[in-house]
């Protein structure tokens, strides 16, 4: 928008109780004059100061390759894949696509919407919409940090196999041999019964003990990788978005690069198609299952990034005049894209394995047959091995570094996998405690500190808890967190953003600001995904997660030396007591906030609104009054008056009616 105004021009006097129609220093001085004998009446918001003005993005492509870095995570890389496979291969895809419309891109675009429009962090946001809903704002960011500080654990072991990458032999391509007491050289036992990519994993990198229990030895080079992944992402974050925001044009960008030419290598292996027939080859029947349903919408939820306040601090550095609505269809389908395209890059990769081990069972089979020997045959069968892929860090640094040393120019191949794992791992995680940062920023908890100071003792304080994840049992800690800490919690917040859109905000209101800020309104079908389809969605799926958490149980999978292999344990009671704190510690302060503004105790202070040119918006993209449908009043409860039922009071500036405005 320019800066330049009329003078002479009638300034709009129709102030929302966020806003405020100032936009230059004579406007400014113009209203406060005019309003000076209405001051007890009604608070006009000047604008942003010289000097205090917000950070914003150097340009378009930079929030967009943010966003998009963001969104795309490891997740889906490592996590869809698996998924899809398992929950009926092709048919797995209808569930994952509708509920991408029901839930994903509805509250994706509400997060945008709502951060460019208030202009402030995740718990400025949620203070405007109402001071009862402070809590929200401050859930999501307790929800990032305990995230953050878990992810990165991610980081530092992409960082340890990305060192060692470099090293001819692959350490993890054959198993060590261990020096006996009379002077003799064998195979490592241990290594023996496994594999040597499971042996490196287990024994080398994460140096396992055989239960949550028993923590055992210090792991010191787990400690000196943590350190170093969060002086990265200190010095990635220490400037801003600006800098933060210059730094995803490599790391956006690479893991695409990665993958492309990952696609071309899996592509000629023997066995890729099978592997890809694998993936994609629908089982129907699958579709009757809740089971499928439920996994299907926590995976959208969970890769598009929702609720950690990323979404709303990144669009709240974006222009006024922005269109959010194309931004979040464009990112949410490039998420989706990218998921697909890497389960064909990842089972075209795991055929060429299941192939290679099909062929010398086969062979081996064939040979003890030709020796007359009929008894104990092995089993060879190829959609077994390609069952048995694994999620998460069992495919990432198991599975996958086991065909990587199978290719020609395994250390290249291994380089170039784990710098696009550490580059997805870092975007991920600039948006992560973006969130943080930002919140802690906008609402002045420490305002004679420097955001240098607040990023360093944000990553400080990180980095010291983070010491609990090198350990034995630190895999087994992480696996607690990622469990419980980012996934109950998320829900309930975004169901939470939800509502108070939909019931506090009110529908209307906000399909006025965003038709304010796009120049278009948003159809039915949004506007009822917001009030209706979304909330009962998130619903149903923390309904049946809390079912199936009760009926089911919760395990985790330890090592054990001795066999070789992982077994399933049950979670002793100290670590159900820490899964509960968790997840109260963060959804707690919901309603805590809310009870204490109730007794006159103000856990977050009142801020004034943010700047925001709605005089020049109105103008400039000739926004009328809208006049309700029949269909939307009586779905939507709008009244005549331009007042919407169902919805609670806005404890805020009123409204005015669609008469008064006119």
């Amino acid at each position: 928008m320019s800066d330049a105004f009329d003078e002479s021009s009638e300034l709009e006097q129709d102030p929302p109780p966020f806003g405020s129609e100032a936009s230059t220093s004579k406007a400014k001085a113009e209203l406060v004059a005019n309003a000076s004998s209405a001051a007890d009446q009604q608070d006009i918001v000047e604008g942003e100061k010289e000097g205090e003005e917000r950070e914003s993005w150097d340009s378009k492509i930079m929030f967009l390759l943010a966003t998009i870095g963001y969104a795309v995570g490891l997740g889906n890389v490592w996590r869809f894949p698996y998924l899809a496979q398992k929950n009926g291969g092709g048919a797995f895809l209808v569930p994952y696509f509708i509920m991408l419309c029901i839930q994903g891109i509805p509250i994706f675009y509400l997060e945008l919407a709502i951060g460019q429009r208030l202009r402030k962090g995740a718990i400025g946001v949620w203070s405007q919409v109402s001071p009862y809903l402070g809590g929200i704002g401050i859930s999501s960011a307790v929800v990032s940090y305990i995230v953050a500080l878990y992810y990165n654990t991610i980081i530092a072991w992409c960082l340890i196999y990305l060192l060692h990458s470099f090293e001819s032999p692959l350490p993890w391509a054959d198993c060590p041999t261990r020096l006996y007491k009379n002077f003799t050289y064998d195979h490592e036992p241990e290594c023996v019964a496994s594999s040597p990519t499971q042996f490196y994993w287990y024994r080398t990198t994460l140096q396992c003990s055989e239960s949550v229990d028993l923590p055992e030895n210090f792991n010191y080079h787990m400690a000196i990788a943590l350190i170093v992944s969060w002086f990265l992402v200190y010095i990635c974050m220490v400037q801003g978005i600006t800098s933060s925001g210059k730094i995803v044009y490599m790391t956006a960008i690479f893991p695409y690069v990665v993958l492309i030419i990952f696609f071309f290598r899996g592509i000629t292996l023997k066995g890729a198609a099978d592997g890809v027939a694998h993936l994609f080859t629908p089982r129907w029947e699958t579709l009757l299952d809740p089971v499928v349903w439920l996994e299907a919408g926590t995976q959208i939820f969970f890769s598009l990034g929702l609720a950690f306040g990323g979404l709303i601090a990144f669009s709240s550095y974006n222009p006024a005049n922005n269109n959010c609505y194309r931004d979040a269809i464009l990112v949410s389908l490039t998420n989706c894209g990218t998921s697909m395209f890497a389960g064909v890059v990842v089972f075209s990769v795991i055929g060429f394995k299941a192939t290679a081990t099909f062929d010398r069972c086969t062979e081996e089979r064939n040979g003890l047959m030709a020796q007359n020997k009929t008894h104990n045959l092995p089993i060879c069968d190829l959609q077994t091995e390609l069952a048995n892929s694994a999620s998460g860090t069992g495919l990432a640094f198991i599975i996958f570094t086991e065909a990587i040393n199978q290719f020609p120019g395994a250390q290249l191949w291994a380089v170039l996998f784990f710098l696009m794992l550490f580059t997805l791992g870092i975007d991920s995680q600039f948006g992560t405690l973006e969130g943080v940062v930002t919140s802690l920023v906008d609402m002045k908890l420490f305002p004679n500190l420097p955001k240098e100071y607040i990023v360093g003792a944000l990553c400080f304080s990180c980095c010291l808890i983070s010491m609990c994840f090198a350990n034995g049992a630190g895999s087994y800690i992480f696996q607690l967190m990622d469990s419980f800490a980012g996934n109950f919690p998320l829900l309930i917040i975004a169901l939470f953003e939800c509502l108070s859109i939909s019931y506090i905000y009110g529908v209307r209101r906000f399909s006025d600001d965003i038709e304010m800020m796009t120049g278009s309104r948003p159809n039915f079908y949004w506007m009822f995904c917001w009030k209706y389809l979304s909330p009962c969605a998130m619903v149903t799926i923390l309904l049946a997660s809390f079912y199936q958490l009760l009926t089911e149980g919760s395990s985790y999978p330890a090592w054990i030396g001795a066999k070789g292999a992982s077994e399933n344990q049950e979670w002793p009671h100290w670590c159900i007591v820490v899964a509960f704190f968790l997840i109260l510690s963060s959804i707690l302060w919901i309603p805590i906030v809310a009870v204490l503004r109730l007794c006159g105790i103000k856990v977050v202070e009142d801020s004034d609104p943010a700047w925001f040119p709605e005089a020049e918006l109105r103008e400039v993209h000739g926004i009328v009054p809208h006049e309700p449908t029949e269909l939307e009043r009586s779905i939507f409860c709008f009244n005549m008056d331009g007042t919407e039922g169902m919805c609670c009071p806005k404890y805020g500036l009123p409204e005015k009616s669609l008469e008064e405005e006119e």
